[in-house]
């Protein structure tokens, strides 16, 4: 945090914040876990087993499983970068007070995308051990998952920013909503890619949460290969271009 330089005072205010609302940030922790009892377990007990689109046949829930993780990562940084910065920057014009000290608009977004990368990987983290005991982790790879799961987080943080400094009004939340749950439903998150039609798959293969479950089942199964590294550069290149947009939008929106 110490490299943060003037953003890591952003992250320590979220953190002061956050103590006292503690029940709110843990209640995030359990949505995907939910699913994964659900689905994953529920659903495969009549599913049993899926092939994956590297042809390995597993079981439903450890399809399913690796992606829940990718989901945590996701839903853990829009969490904070939607509602929290709306509030801070169109209601309580928090963000303002912060550019009468030396902050400048990138230490704000970066501050922030920082913290939510903190929830994230804090989601992350509590779910992977939640799998491990339920036995759906299968490699020594998986001890990647963690970090994995932190490109994830930054790659939906700094685009969340961005899209949140274009927000309006509190409606227009539902269309970022319409966006996060396709993304959840569709990534190959519960079924594999391979029972899209062709035109489909084009679409999906677009998509960073996709790139997310990829990369997680991949670590979690021991299906390592090289075309993992093309998903993890496209995440790391969306979190870098979505907090360069966002620190060049808060910075618009505040000095002009």
């Amino acid at each position: 945090m110490l490299s943060l330089g003037l953003a890591r005072f952003v992250v320590l205010r979220n953190i002061t914040t956050f103590r006292r609302g503690w029940l709110v940030f843990v209640s995030g922790f359990f949505e995907p876990i939910f699913y994964l009892l659900s689905i994953g377990v529920g659903l495969g007990a009549l599913v049993r087993t899926v092939a994956t689109d590297s042809g390995a046949v597993i079981p439903y829930a450890d399809f399913v499983a690796p992606a829940m993780l990718a989901t945590a990562a996701m839903n853990g940084a829009i969490a904070d970068v939607t509602f929290n910065v709306y509030f801070k920057l169109r209601h309580a014009r928090l963000y303002d007070t912060m550019l009468a000290t030396p902050a400048s608009p990138r230490d704000i977004a970066v501050g922030e995308v920082t913290w939510a990368l903190i929830r994230g990987g804090i989601y992350s983290a509590g779910f992977l051990l939640v799998a491990l005991v339920m036995g759906h982790v299968h490699s020594w790879w998986a001890l990647l998952a963690l970090p994995a799961a932190l490109v994830i987080g930054a790659a939906f943080a700094g685009v969340g920013m961005w899209a949140t400094t274009h927000i309006r009004s509190w409606q227009d939340f539902d269309l970022i909503f319409l966006i996060v749950q396709p993304l959840f439903l569709f990534s190959a998150t519960f079924f594999p890619l391979s029972t899209y039609a062709e035109p489909l798959r084009w679409v999906v293969r677009a998509t960073p949460l996709y790139h997310g479950v990829v990369l997680e089942r991949a670590l979690l199964l021991g299906d390592v290969h090289w075309g993992l590294l093309g998903s993890a550069a496209y995440l790391a290149a969306l979190a870098g271009l979505g907090m360069w947009a966002a620190g060049r939008r808060v910075g618009r929106l505040l000095l002009t």
